[in-house]
């Protein structure tokens, strides 16, 4: 017999029984690797702005929106809530290679102009290299942190990452830890004649510890009459009845007391219950798609219906319990958990997403607050800015800006670079943030080390690489760092918008005429600049101002920082905005904030002299 390789085991000794045959067991959990994978385990603390409140607090609490990078988010709310939040639900990008938009029409009025009309991005789901794998593991480990004992996460997502995901998920919160994968059903229009029709999503659901909270019976399934007639019926002297397999009966109990051997394990809740009230719930559930009249839709992309959010929230909360998702959206989460009773946190990088959310828990809680009277809600929330967000509304648009408005050429094919500009490599950092040391590594990671290597054989005393890296802010010796990293001589320089952006222009600014007259706010006029110029109109052809505007907020007592709307005006969907408002007697210094339909903001203070 030849000899066998040695794979790298080191033998001790040289076994001849059993009993010699003794090892450690092999001890570990499974890991998924990736190119570039970096490790994560410190964060540090960002400040947040409080920018407004609506509503009060309710017992000590009141509901927090962020505006911001989500891992920015969390490490903000690590110091006050690790280990607080109950139940999180996240539907995050799903590496799915595509914009996501949202249709944009003027109000009042249906256009199908293409000049009235078009579609702004929301957010992309587009991933260089293994980008998507890192992004999420780190938001992952946050949330493990911020999660209670005995809270749940459910990960929502699809066919393309689930298999990553969940690799992801048993590494940071421990295979053991898996509760369950949920598939959600739905039917749409079939698209393939070559494959399957993909109709459903999958939710990973898992947990932080042995004890979790499952409510089942407030998540039971309905029984139809088919099964109902097929497995029980009531007999003339009151006696329910369970048909066996072979067609015979047996009582279960009388309608009259109800004894603890009929009882299944739960205390109080019967058999006969359970054929009444409904089944168990299962880990497939048939929920329809949003359809265009429905009066939830908001046009939102990748909205989600109510009734699966609510599944989640009942069965895995109680009321008072804190609800974070951190891909907030349309805030669907939040405003279902607005209706439960339950607390909530959620944040999202798009501004689009912040006024869409906060016009719809407007709307819940008025509702809620007009019909409930002595049920406890927690209908009021402020709203927060991380990290100074006022530079870009729409980070999805925001390299296309600064490309422009830095005369870069765009690269549009290059994994690592965004563009090209007077001989150097464009590097576009993360924005709307502070660039750090870790966002450095994917091109540390991504470079192309067979080009240095070429570079320097033909010319060994210069740069490998002419590099300009764009950000918003950065940590000292951000070039330093880069080129301590890369065993290569770098010719890096760094252009910080923060510090050059009042040569550059981002956007232009909406104009306004407002003013006070007879005890009244009166809105004459209002161009939001950036909207007209994507609408193709100019000031001429705008027939009504109120077609181009979504809300209209009005705080009447302003102290110069926090903004408090006491007059809320979000109109329904086909309905516009008033633009006459009675001042109250006891307004000091007022301040209106204007919000179009693209989700872009004009405020303006008013001296109530």
């Amino acid at each position: 017999m030849e000899d066998q390789p040695n794979l790298g085991l080191k033998v001790e000794q040289k076994i001849t029984s059993v009993e010699d045959y003794k090892f450690e067991p092999i001890k570990g959990y499974p890991m998924l690797h990736w190119k570039g994978k970096r490790p994560f385990s410190t964060t540090q603390f960002y400040p947040a702005q409080l920018k407004e409140n609506h509503g009060e607090e309710i017992n000590g609490w009141l509901n927090k929106i962020f505006w911001g990078d989500n891992l920015q988010v969390m490490s903000h709310l690590l110091k006050e809530y690790r280990g607080q939040v109950d139940l999180i639900y996240i539907d995050p990008p799903y590496d799915s290679k595509a914009d996501y938009k949202k249709k944009i029409d003027l109000r009042g009025k249906k256009f199908e102009n293409d000049k009235t009309t078009f579609e702004e991005k929301q957010y992309s789901d587009i991933w260089s290299n293994d980008e998507y794998l890192q992004f999420m593991y780190e938001r992952l480990i946050l949330m493990k942190e911020l999660l209670s004992d005995n809270g749940t996460i459910y990960l929502h997502c699809d066919y393309n990452k689930v298999h990553h995901l969940r690799c992801l998920l048993d590494e940071i919160f421990g295979g053991d830890n898996f509760l369950n994968e949920v598939i959600w059903c739905y039917s749409s229009m079939q698209k393939s004649k070559n494959n399957w029709n993909r109709k459903h999503d999958n939710i990973l659901v898992y947990t932080k510890n042995k004890d979790w909270k499952f409510n089942a019976f407030d998540v039971l399934e309905d029984y139809n009459e088919e099964y109902k007639t097929k497995f029980k019926y009531e007999d003339e002297n009151g006696f329910y009845m369970i048909r066996g397999k072979g067609g015979s009966a047996s009582p279960i109990h009388s309608q009259g007391d109800l004894t603890p051997e009929h009882e299944i394990k739960y205390p109080g809740f019967t058999y006969r219950q359970y054929m009444n009230e409904g089944g168990f719930p299962k880990d497939w559930w048939v929920i329809s798609f949003l359809n265009s009249q429905s009066k939830e839709r908001l046009n939102y992309p990748t909205q989600k219906p109510e009734e699966l959010i609510e599944k989640i929230i009942k069965a895995s909360s109680n009321k008072g319990d804190i609800v974070f998702d951190c891909f907030m959206g349309s805030g669907t989460t939040q405003a279902v958990a607005m209706k439960l009773g339950r607390k909530f946190i959620g944040a999202d990088i798009n501004l689009g997403a912040i006024q869409t959310t906060t016009k719809r828990l407007i709307n819940v809680a008025h509702e809620i607050n007009s019909k409930l009277q002595d049920e406890t809600r927690y209908t009021g929330f402020s709203v927060y800015n991380v990290n100074h967000y006022d530079v870009f509304r729409n980070p999805v648009e925001a390299k296309d800006l600064l490309i422009k408005a830095l005369e870069i050429q765009p690269l549009p094919n290059n994994s690592i670079y965004d563009g090209e500009k007077d001989g150097r490599m464009v590097k576009i950092m993360p924005i709307n943030r502070i660039a750090t040391r870790a966002d450095l590594n994917e091109l540390v990671t991504n470079f192309d080390y067979k080009k240095f290597e070429k570079a320097i054989e033909s010319s060994p005393n210069k740069p490998v690489e002419q590099l300009l890296l764009v950000c918003m802010g950065h940590e000292p010796d951000l070039a330093a760092e880069l080129q301590n990293a890369v065993p290569y001589k770098l010719d890096i320089e760094v252009v910080d918008i923060l510090r050059d952006k009042a040569n550059l222009e981002f956007k232009r600014d909406a104009e306004a005429e407002v003013v006070i007259e007879g005890g009244k706010i009166l809105i004459r006029e209002f161009y939001p600049m950036n909207l007209m110029q994507k609408l193709s109109l100019m000031k001429e052809n705008v027939d009504n101002w109120k077609e181009l505007v979504d809300s209209i907020m009005i705080d009447f007592n302003y102290d110069g920082a926090v903004f408090e709307p006491q007059t809320v005006d979000v109109p329904e969907k086909n309905e516009l905005v008033k633009g006459v408002y009675t001042i109250p007697n006891n307004a000091g210094t007022i301040r209106v904030k204007i919000t179009d339909v693209l989700s872009e903001t004009f405020e303006t203070t008013l001296n109530n002299g």
